[in-house]
């Protein structure tokens, strides 16, 4: 039925598909962009806005997290009612007027309210991209595109920490939100302009409470659905720890300097790699093969980086090999854990790609804050923060699988008609 349905929608789709999958990259790279731009500007808003514990600097990236998982609540609901097209817009707008609003914080209390306001607004690009795919796309189909999804995302990465150290050389950290407003702006003008309607109009759905309520139980209801969710977020958790952490581990105390932005973009640009192959192997494999053989190799990883870590300083070189290897796990694992999460809760995308990245980025933020605010001068807290919640995430998707790995559970989907016409 679902695959009827994509067959159906794309038909009538009006764009091509790799520009779909390019709009649907860039509203997710704007999260990417919020955070990994500010990066490099990190030890400046310290200085100037008088934050005098390193570790509260931490909290501009915090801040983000939290509105933004306040917000993934309810666009869901929202875009199941009134289209995937209105919500995005309203979102994408608070998004640029509060990073218009950060240029002028005159408080770090204002920058970090002001960036709860743009997570609440960058909220709808999560929740809205991937219930586009889902409204286009099932089984392996879905996991091929995230994939390639994911692919581009990931060079927000590479050139985010380059383009905030480039705005530093130049001028104050003031201009990285107004960098940040005038690409968020440039997306919204694309896909206000070309980014059709994708939702089902039989999968509309009422706004009342009682809709709204019985389709979060649905969802929360679905073992599979639950249970990779909450793999996934452990393992964006550690992500996320990361990234809280990065300027003081490449600064603090590897000492990269001006450097740092490079070694962040090639850590990142490995993801990339990882998630192109990831979506030429996902047809032939499947998504479960692949992610599985992935957490487990992450766990490896990150259990020999702790106790590389335990035993006395870990060099660069090893420290770069190690998170290199965890990072390239990583891109088998987010995409294809995300489609197998969203392929039962086709017909309520939208509430399903709310309640779903609401616990990625509560959870993993959360669990990133924590692990940020371990940092002690060593890299063995964000080790431990690693290999602990894959641990937890490989008991999630057993429990989710009912004990079994590796196990695929469907064929391939056949590629919809717009996917063979482009």
């Amino acid at each position: 039925m679902d695959q009827q349905r994509n067959v159906q929608t794309s038909g009538a789709f009006a764009i091509p598909r790799w520009e779909f999958i390019a709009i649907c990259a860039g509203l997710m790279a704007l999260n990417a962009l919020a955070i990994d731009i500010m990066l490099p500007g990190l030890q400046e808003i310290g200085a100037t806005l008088g934050v005098t514990n390193e570790n509260h600097r931490q909290y501009v990236i915090s801040a983000y997290f939290g509105g933004m998982a306040a917000g993934l609540l309810f666009y869901g609901p929202l875009s199941d009612r009134f289209g995937r097209r209105p919500p995005l817009m309203f979102g994408l707008s608070v998004y640029i007027l509060a990073a218009i609003g950060a240029v002028f914080a005159p408080t770090f209390e204002w920058l970090l309210a002001l960036r709860v306001i743009q997570g609440i607004g960058a909220a709808s690009t999560r929740v809205i991209a991937v219930s586009m795919v889902r409204d286009r796309f099932g089984g392996r189909a879905m996991a091929e595109v995230m994939s390639l999804i994911f692919m581009v995302f990931m060079i927000i990465p590479v050139l985010a920490p380059n383009i905030g150290q480039l705005v530093m050389l130049f001028s104050t950290w003031h201009m990285i939100f107004a960098v940040m407003a005038t690409i968020a702006l440039a997306i919204a003008i694309w896909a206000f302009v070309r980014m059709p309607e994708t939702q089902h109009p039989e999968d509309r759905r009422s706004i009342e409470l009682r809709s709204i309520l019985q389709g979060f139980g649905i969802v929360l209801s679905n073992r599979v659905s639950l249970g990779y969710t909450i793999a996934s977020t452990t393992v964006f958790g550690a992500l996320f720890g990361f990234i809280n952490s990065a300027q003081q581990v490449y600064v603090g105390i590897y000492h990269l300097g001006v450097w740092f932005p490079i070694v962040f973009a090639a850590i990142a640009g490995m993801m990339a790699v990882s998630s192109f192959l990831n979506s030429r192997l996902v047809g032939k494999f499947g998504m479960r093969r692949l992610s599985h053989s992935a957490l487990i190799g992450f766990i490896i990883v990150s259990s020999i980086w702790l106790v590389w870590s335990l035993t006395g300083p870990v060099p660069l070189p090893v420290f770069i090999v190690l998170f290199a290897a965890a990072m390239f796990q990583f891109g088998w694992i987010g995409s294809n854990f995300n489609a197998i999460a969203m392929e039962p809760l086709g017909h309520i995308a939208g509430t399903a790609a709310s309640i779903q990245g609401f616990m990625q980025t509560l959870g993993g933020g959360l669990i990133g804050a924590f692990v940020g605010q371990q940092f002690d001068g060593t890299v063995t807290p964000l080790a431990a923060g690693f290999a602990g919640v894959g641990l937890v995430g490989l008991v999630m998707v057993l429990i989710a699988e009912r004990g079994k790995l590796f196990q695929p559970h469907s064929a391939p989907l056949a590629q919809s008609s717009a996917m063979q016409a482009h």
